[in-house]
């Protein structure tokens, strides 16, 4: 027998149009006190305005923290909980964005295990459960409500980092597309872009076996049956709404998908994890200071090119999902066909389509090629294997923007 499956996902995901509405009868559920983590700009609109007061009328006090920045650098995450240690709370609500899920993940870590956000750096450093988060994500495209993943920035390092752990998935996803009527096309365009690379990337990771030890090692652990199910689901409604939503903001049905396709999306990648096109973003957002769904969009072209050789069969498969022709085409063709699709929908919405115009310069291409080369993490999970001349190849065909090459 040879089926493989695992998956770690939130003990409740609510999906829906008013779903944000359900939020004080979960919080109920968890205590008394909720910390809320947001930032400025929601914590000012009207809509927050009615969560707290329904959370208050529930009988829940809060304490709001609307201080989360992009990014999350780490010594915001200390003032946050600083501020919050007195008040004891009994949940975290992350509210917003990705970097304020990812906030309320980190607050609660060390309000509940201590010690400095350094200590967590990396797989399984996270010693046991801690308070529990609801995330109520505002914008369709990191997938952090229902990952074990908090990315953080921290100044002492050029990269960003992140802490994963299957305590840091959140107890309760809540979301609901109503939330993301009025984010702008271009964040948007990035944010789903993200999610859209997500999907992919852990469609076609490595398949890594069935070790019984391997899940429990390893918080991604590579492509498996349940995975697949999510990351299908997520390339399917992506590609037949992202457009539509970056077009029309007023599109309910369209914004509904895309959100459903960046929940899907966190579904599957925070198992099976991401692999390339993330590992190159890292350098190269670090030195262009660029939008992370940009970066990692902007490779995913060519690093589907560069893994078609070997998982021609899975970039078949997203052809299909994305609504391509399959009748009179073979494998290979499908293959193609679903690279090229990607490069479309991504230069329709906006995607910047070279690390050129990202910005990076010439002059960093190695070193850019060397950082990525030594994110194991990611790199073992990429299904065609790379050596540090492999990675220097692909990344100047990026820069170039030449597709071909980015296969040799």
């Amino acid at each position: 027998m040879t089926l493989f499956a695992a998956i770690r996902l939130p003990q409740e995901i609510l999906f829906g149009k008013g779903q944000r509405h359900a939020l004080p009868i979960v919080a109920a559920r968890l205590g008394k006190r909720a910390l809320i983590c947001t930032d400025e700009r929601f914590a000012a609109t009207p809509v927050f305005a009615e969560i707290v007061e329904a959370l208050e009328a529930a009988s829940i006090d809060v304490l709001i923290h609307d201080g989360v920045q992009p990014d999350v650098p780490s010594e915001t995450v200390s003032v946050c909980v600083d501020d919050a240690r007195a008040f004891e709370p009994q949940m975290v609500i992350g509210i917003g964005g990705g970097s304020c899920l990812d906030m309320a993940k980190c607050a609660a870590l060390l309000l509940s295990h201590g010690g400095r956000l350094q200590d967590y750096y990396g797989e399984y450093k996270v010693p046991g459960p801690t308070l529990p988060v609801i995330a109520v994500p505002t914008t369709a495209g990191t997938g952090s409500e229902v990952t074990p993943v908090a990315v953080i920035s921290d100044s002492d390092r050029t990269l960003k980092v992140g802490i994963s752990s299957p305590y840091l998935i959140a107890a309760t996803a809540i979301c609901d597309p109503d939330l993301t009527m009025t984010c702008p096309p271009g964040l948007t365009a990035v944010a789903g872009a993200d999610a859209l690379t997500h999907a992919i990337e852990a469609f076609t990771a490595a398949r890594r076996g069935t070790d019984p030890l391997l899940a429990q090692n390893h918080v991604f652990i590579g492509k498996s049956a349940l995975t697949d199910h999510f990351a299908l689901l997520a390339i399917k409604l992506l590609g037949r709404s992202l457009e539509k939503a970056c077009k029309d903001g007023s599109d309910e049905n369209a914004r509904a998908d895309v959100m459903m396709g960046a929940l899907a999306a966190g579904c599957a990648f925070g198992t099976a994890g991401t692999a390339a096109a993330h590992a190159i973003q890292y350098p190269a957002g670090a030195l262009t200071h660029t939008a992370h769904g940009l970066g990692v969009a902007t490779m995913m072209p060519y690093v589907m090119n560069y893994n078609r050789s070997v998982s021609a069969v899975e970039m078949a498969e997203i052809a299909s999902a994305l609504g391509l022709d399959s009748a009179a085409h073979d494998t290979e063709e499908m293959a193609r066909a679903a690279i090229e699709e990607i490069r479309r929908l991504f230069a329709a919405i906006g995607i910047t389509p070279t690390l050129a115009d990202l910005g990076l310069s010439a002059d960093k291409l190695d070193w850019t090629a060397e950082q990525a080369f030594g994110i194991d993490r990611l790199i073992k999970n990429n299904p065609r294997p790379f050596d540090l001349d492999a990675m220097k190849r692909l990344v100047r065909a990026a820069y170039d923007g030449d597709l071909a090459a980015s296969a040799i």
